[in-house]
């Protein structure tokens, strides 16, 4: 076994408290024998749920030798909030006890720049791994085993039950519901997500008619995992936006029935097809579905995407994106987006909740092909509830957009708790309701409008208000601190070390990926663009003191096994988003730990 840097590993340490224990606080000197595995993390980040998901195996399988703990580190306002901590580590069955660190203190202590990043702790207390983003199980799993069959060799290692303690179930017709949409008889279908489920309502909104699914996350005939966008077909067939499934399927009224249509099951990584046959393409977290311009379009939050589903022939497509995560306009296949979680359309637009942005954008036509625009939001970091002109107005986390009779589109304002209300006529921004608890998504009924309050359990019918509601402004940027680094020249430098019995395989070409840019762009005078070195020297303009570092890197490792000639190769990946500061005697290295120790 390789020799390890022996970094003793700082205390946990959150004026949150703790969560999943039974109210017991927990201690690293307590938990000396076991394995543990941080997982810094944030609840609107959809690459931290793909890591929940990642890790839920490795949790099962290891679960006498290996405590994983979730030090939940917000990134928005909404999410410093205890009792939203508390409503999203059951959302999305956290079954391990989490930290919750509203002042970033154990972030700063373990000097985490991105999440999610995961921390491997020995028997003995000392930090042994680093790895930042998605796809990483395959490494853990095999580190995992080498320090089981190290430390019992020492006699170091303690084997026990886990200390999670499960909190008390509670009784509500819905758990946590995500979308809904109008049945042509009048009443509601409700994803309901927490549960795995499918809810047919009345038209009162709140009687029960049937539930379609189990009930348990699964795959099959009749399963879920975690069910989110909602959209009615032509035919009076509803597509389900499968999120956690990375899947498209089809529901039937009239029979009951559930077909798979798009989606083979497993998440879409880099290098993977973007388009063919439905049945065939993996999809990556599609968040919700609507039909526009003769196609179901998807808002592929997993990898800041959409894309499109044609029924007629049964094939997907890339229909705007790049990956990249950021807040970028124009042309569709040159277009950033941000975790895109909400769609509606409405008429030669389709419009869109761009969530990691704060903003609400849009898609239309332009010329053969379409384009996409900004209607509301600046970017990753800026965020808060101000209303007025659309240039200086600001959301909090939007999940769902619905289009409204006037023309006007309704944002359902999550982590701000409200509806708001944006008029393309007058460039204006409104907001139609206030406390409303984590709206996801809204319908209309007739003269009402039925919002989804996803943390209150239910749907709450309310009439459209001829004057906007007014309310206190306020901005926010996130609060992370910003990294000060010297004038002229930067080494950027991201940390990538194969695990264990894998190595970068380069047979048929460069096996790693590496994109750079800043926002202000002109923060950069030399060094934006992509490249397959995982180090590079940036240029800093002169007379730009601040912005924001955008770095999105890939590795892939294959299994050092010169035997196969098809080796089993891994994906590992992360987007980082870096505020800076210019500054005199600031740092001339800039290091981002994807796999390794810096």
């Amino acid at each position: 076994m390789a020799t390890r840097a022996r970094v003793r590993a700082p205390e946990l340490t959150g004026k949150g408290g703790w969560l999943n224990t039974g109210g017991n606080a927990l201690s690293l000197p307590e938990l000396r024998g076991r394995i543990v595995i941080l997982d810094f993390w944030t609840f609107c980040c959809v690459n931290c749920l793909h890591v929940l998901d990642e890790l839920r195996e490795l949790e099962e399988k290891h679960r006498d030798t290996v405590v994983i703990i979730g030090v939940h580190s917000p990134k928005f306002v909404h999410e410093a909030d205890h009792q939203a901590v508390v409503d999203a580590v059951e959302r999305y069955e956290v079954h391990h006890p989490v930290l919750d660190d509203p002042e970033l203190a154990t972030w700063k202590q373990y000097a985490v720049r991105a999440w999610p990043t995961l921390v491997v702790i020995d028997p003995e207390g000392y930090v042994v791994a680093q790895h930042a983003g998605e796809g990483h199980a395959h490494a853990l799993a095999a580190l995992v085993e080498e320090l089981e069959t190290e430390h019992a060799a020492k006699g170091t290692l303690r084997r026990g039950d886990r200390p999670y303690v499960a909190p008390e179930p509670e009784a509500t017709d819905l758990r946590f519901p995500g979308k809904a949409v109008v049945l042509p008889t009048g009443g509601f279908l409700v994803s309901d997500s927490t549960r795995h489920q499918l809810v047919e309502l009345e038209t009162d909104g709140e009687t029960v008619v049937r539930r379609i699914g189990t009930g348990e996350r699964g795959f099959g005939p009749e399963s879920f995992s975690e069910p989110q966008g909602l959209a009615l077909l032509p035919d009076g067939k509803v597509v389900v936006a499968d999120t956690v499934n990375h899947a498209l399927r089809v529901y039937d009224p009239e029979t009951g029935a559930i077909t798979t249509v798009a989606g083979t099951g497993r998440q879409w990584m880099q290098g993977q097809p973007t388009s063919g046959p439905a049945r065939e393409v993996a999809l990556s977290s599609p968040w919700d579905v609507a039909w526009w311009a003769d196609r179901v379009w998807i808002a592929m939050a997993g990898v800041h995407q959409l894309w499109t589903y044609d029924p007629a022939t049964g094939t997907v497509a890339v229909a705007a994106g790049t990956t990249n995560e950021g807040l970028v306009d124009g042309p569709a296949a040159e277009a950033w987006f941000a975790q895109p979680s909400g769609l509606a359309a409405a008429g030669d637009r389709l419009w869109l909740a761009d969530s990691e942005t704060s903003a609400l954008r849009y898609v239309e036509r332009d010329g053969d092909g379409f384009a996409v625009r900004t209607a509301v939001g600046t970017g990753l970091f800026d965020f808060g509830h101000r209303d007025g002109a659309a240039e200086q107005a600001l959301f909090q986390h939007p999940l769902g957009v619905t289009a409204l009779p006037d023309g006007s589109v309704a944002v359902s304002d999550t982590y701000n708790h409200a509806l708001r209300r944006y008029d393309p006529a007058t460039g204006e921004v409104s907001t139609l309701a206030t406390d409303l608890r984590e709206p996801s998504d809204a319908v209309l009924a007739g003269d009402d409008i039925v919002v989804v309050e996803s943390a209150r359990h239910r749907l709450t019918r309310l009439r459209l208000p001829e004057e906007a509601v007014r309310v206190e402004a306020v901005a926010h940027r996130t609060q992370r601190a910003a990294t000060d680094i010297a004038p002229g020249r930067l080494r950027l430098d991201v940390v990538f070390q194969a695990p264990a019995g894998q190595k970068l395989d380069t047979r048929y070409g460069p096996s790693t990926r590496l994109l750079v840019s800043s926002t202000p762009p002109e923060l950069l005078a030399e060094g934006s663009g992509a490249g397959t070195d995982l180090e590079r020297e940036l240029v800093l303009a002169e007379g730009v003191t601040e912005g924001v570092l955008h770095v999105s890197a890939m590795a892939a490792s294959c299994d050092d096994d010169p035997e196969n000639e098809y080796p089993a190769c891994h994906m590992h990946q992360q987007d980082w988003g870096v505020p800076v500061r210019v500054v005199a005697g600031g740092t001339e290295r800039l290091p981002l730990v994807l796999a390794g120790m810096a």
